[in-house]
C-alpha cells in the first residue's frame, strides 16, 4: 500500500483539531467548572488551517467554507482574549 502524503496531513490536521476538546476536557476537570484554556485556540486554528490546505487540495467546497469560516471565529476569539489582557494590564 503506497502512503498517501495528503492523507497522513488530513490526519494530522484532524488529531491537532481532536486535541482542542482534549485540553478543554483536561482543563474543565481540573476547575471542577467548563474553562477554554488559550490551548484550545491555537489547536483550533492550527486544526483548521492544515485541514484547509487539505480540503483545497481535496477540492471539497463544502470542506473549504466549514474550515474558512471557523478560522476566523478562533482568530477574533484570540483577539478578544488578549485586548482583555491589555486593558487588564494597563489598569493595574
Amino acid at each position: 500500500m503506497e502512503l498517501n502524503w495528503w492523507v497522513v496531513l488530513g490526519f494530522f490536521g484532524q488529531g491537532l483539531f481532536f486535541m482542542r476538546f482534549f485540553v478543554q476536557w483536561i482543563a474543565s476537570e481540573k476547575k471542577k467548572e467548563s474553562v477554554i484554556p488559550l490551548a484550545f485556540w491555537y489547536f483550533s486554528i492550527g486544526g483548521s488551517l492544515i485541514l484547509l490546505i487539505y480540503a483545497i487540495k481535496r477540492k471539497d467546497p463544502v470542506f473549504i467554507v466549514g474550515q474558512s469560516t471557523g478560522m476566523i471565529i478562533y482568530v477574533r476569539n484570540l483577539m478578544l482574549i488578549y485586548r482583555k489582557q491589555q486593558t487588564a494590564e494597563a489598569d493595574v
